[in-house]
């Protein structure tokens, strides 16, 4: 990306620099570097597996709602072609990349209860900005590994000589049978446009407040299941503050929010995409054709994800402790 400072500058039409950059995180499908210059400073976002440029038109378009209802996130910025993602030439390495504005800020407190009350009434305008979704969401929400697929893929982990390869193979006949149970296809009803990825991490608080970052899996989803994922993953995952879920639930419904947790059933969307993070980190940890630092990333996405993934007995606890609100 270094090589390709002044590129990108030429690209997005910005000021003759000079341009400094520099690499912030890595994420599941991208790496964010920081551009900066003459005052100025731009998020890169790169993205290392391809890009879907209809999925960023969608990423674009519910970026623009959601800010029409006051919701603030940084610019997703177009070149000057008009187009939202840019293709680097394979002198610098032909990748695709996004620009954004830099948001400077703190992690979000996920205990902190002005947040949470900002979270729910952010996830209820999104839900609104999204009504009347029509399209069937992407499988990845709606679907999971069968157990040949899991058959298969422990067979080449285990080839490969990974350490973690009993772990999975522990994980796969008891943790994986158990979620796989529960992830159905959402039923037409309900279905909204949203961000699919509402976590404490993709939000940073600025100095003007909070802001909802990486919106890039935008798309169709069950609007009671992805709020089930959110009061989950924001109110202490495993171990359930349910002082902080109510907290959010109560603000979900008071700015308008229309959907309701039923019970584990309501969690499909966060069962299937945990399972298929796993299973996809897995290929990655030993496929030949990625760099050894993104099978080494992957690897560790797998341990990681193996310590925590849903615990069936919690996500009964937080349904069960919501139950009134609806």
């Amino acid at each position: 990306m270094r090589d390709a400072v002044d590129l990108m500058a030429e690209t997005y039409a910005l000021d003759a620099g000079p341009w400094r950059v520099t690499p912030v995180t890595r994420g599941a499908l991208g790496q964010i570097w920081k551009l900066s210059g003459n005052g100025s400073s731009w998020a890169i976002k790169e993205l290392l597996f391809g890009c879907d440029e209809e999925q960023v038109c969608k990423e674009a378009v519910l970026r623009q709602a959601a800010q029409d209802l006051g919701i603030a996130s940084p610019r997703l910025i177009p070149n000057r072609h008009g187009a939202y993602v840019s293709r680097l030439p394979p002198s610098s390495g032909g990748g695709y990349v996004k620009l954004y504005d830099w948001i400077d800020g703190t992690t979000a407190d996920a205990s902190d209860p002005d947040l949470l009350d900002w979270f729910g009434g952010t996830m209820a305008l999104l839900h609104q900005a999204g009504e009347g979704a029509s399209e069937a969401p992407n499988s990845w929400y709606e679907e999971c590994p069968r157990e040949a697929d899991w058959k298969d893929l422990l067979e080449k982990i285990h080839q490969a000589g990974i350490p973690w390869a009993d772990a999975l193979d522990r994980f796969i006949s008891t943790t994986a049978a158990e979620l796989a149970q529960w992830v159905t296809p959402s039923g037409p009803d309900g279905l909204v446009t949203s961000h699919l990825d509402l976590q404490p991490q993709n939000v940073l608080v600025g100095p003007n407040g909070p802001v909802l970052l990486d919106w890039d899996n935008a798309g169709p989803a069950s609007a009671e299941r992805e709020l089930a994922r959110a009061v989950y993953v924001w109110s202490g995952r495993n171990q359930v503050d349910l002082e902080s879920a109510r907290r959010l639930a109560r603000a979900y419904r008071t700015a308008g929010g229309r959907a309701a947790i039923q019970g584990p059933q309501s969690f499909s969307m966060l069962f299937a995409t945990d399972l298929n993070y796993v299973y996809v980190q897995a290929e990655c940890a030993v496929d030949p054709t990625v760099t050894a630092a993104q099978r080494e990333f992957a690897s560790d996405q797998v341990v990681a994800s193996l310590r925590s993934l849903p615990d069936l007995a919690a996500i009964s606890r937080l349904a069960a402790g919501l139950e009134d609100l609806w």
